[in-house]
């Protein structure tokens, strides 16, 4: 069974957004840090299961910038976690779906992740985590 990892909510910026998420409505602040290699800052509001990941763009030409232009605040894409992402992504090939990244990407924690295309998943952005294997 896959585990939801994350749902990513689009923002335009991190302090304003935790006036809701953190303040009204009374979710934890894990920790804010900025990816460059993503060009967003990340607020991360730990849930009893997974986390809300609150994504603001740090310049204008970013792809998170780019979709919040287009399509303004809101969700962004949802997060699972699978046991093996080169399985994953080969039986979705296999499937006909179309992913963004034709191999995995490794993030500073050591997850390797993919995106799939939202023409192939009714319209939601999908990101596929394969967390790093405990020693």
């Amino acid at each position: 069974m896959l585990r939801l990892n994350h749902l990513a909510i689009v923002v335009e910026d991190i302090q304003q957004a935790l006036v809701f998420w953190q303040d009204a409505l009374g979710l934890p602040l894990g920790k804010v840090e900025r990816n460059a290699e993503e060009e967003v800052e990340i607020a991360f509001l730990p849930l009893e299961s997974g986390e809300i990941e609150l994504l603001a763009p740090t310049n204008s030409t970013s792809g998170v910038a780019k979709y919040l232009a287009k399509r303004g605040a809101g969700l962004h894409h949802v997060c699972l976690e699978v046991p093996d992402l080169a399985a994953a992504m080969q039986r979705l090939r296999d499937h006909g779906i179309e992913l963004i990244n034709d191999t995995p990407k490794v993030n500073a924690e050591g997850v390797r992740y993919c995106f799939i295309h939202p023409k192939s998943a009714f319209g939601v952005l999908v990101e596929l985590y394969e967390l790093p294997r405990s020693s």
